[in-house]
């Protein structure tokens, strides 16, 4: 009667060192999971970061991508075939529109005006953190070049469907 005692006490160890065995299996299957995870989210959330300006640029820019409704220039208007600010011309009521966009103190910026008005780059919104923001223009082909906080530059050409620039 009593080896019977003992082999029930052996049971009853070697099901709880099996149970133990599972339980760190999970774990290192966990941990490894959640490591691989981490790595991809800090890949994608750099690659969102260097992607982010360019694509936002791109964007407006194909949606104003009317026959003379862009031009690179100097804030104040200029045309500049190498100027600091993208300009994204809008008739409306027979009125001229600009939406300037440009780096300023550390952002990128939007400022929507009219075209006749004198006004400061502060006045713009903040879009988007950036080190710099660079627009270069030849004929219909617009080249964007913006460097994220991290110090990564992304470099975007292009092609404006529209055939030209703008004249102010």
């Amino acid at each position: 009667m009593r080896w019977g005692r003992e082999q029930h006490h052996i049971d009853g160890v070697f099901v709880l060192l099996l149970f133990g065995v599972f339980a760190c299996c999970i774990l290192l299957v966990l941990l490894t999971g959640a490591g691989a995870y981490q790595r991809l989210t800090e890949r994608d959330a750099a690659s969102y970061e260097r992607r982010t300006a360019v694509q936002y640029v791109a964007g407006k820019v194909r949606h104003a991508d009317t026959a003379g409704g862009v031009f690179v220039g100097d804030f104040d208007g200029t045309p500049d075939s190498d100027g600091d600010t993208l300009f994204l011309s809008e008739q409306v009521d027979g009125a001229t529109y600009y939406t300037r966009i440009y780096w300023y103190d550390g952002a990128i910026r939007e400022l929507y005006t009219d075209a006749e008005g004198q006004y400061a780059p502060e006045d713009g919104d903040e879009v988007l953190s950036a080190r710099s923001l660079s627009f270069s223009q030849s004929g219909s082909l617009l080249t964007i070049g913006a460097t994220d906080d991290g110090g990564t530059r992304s470099t975007l050409a292009l092609s404006l469907r529209s055939g030209g620039e703008a004249e102010p």
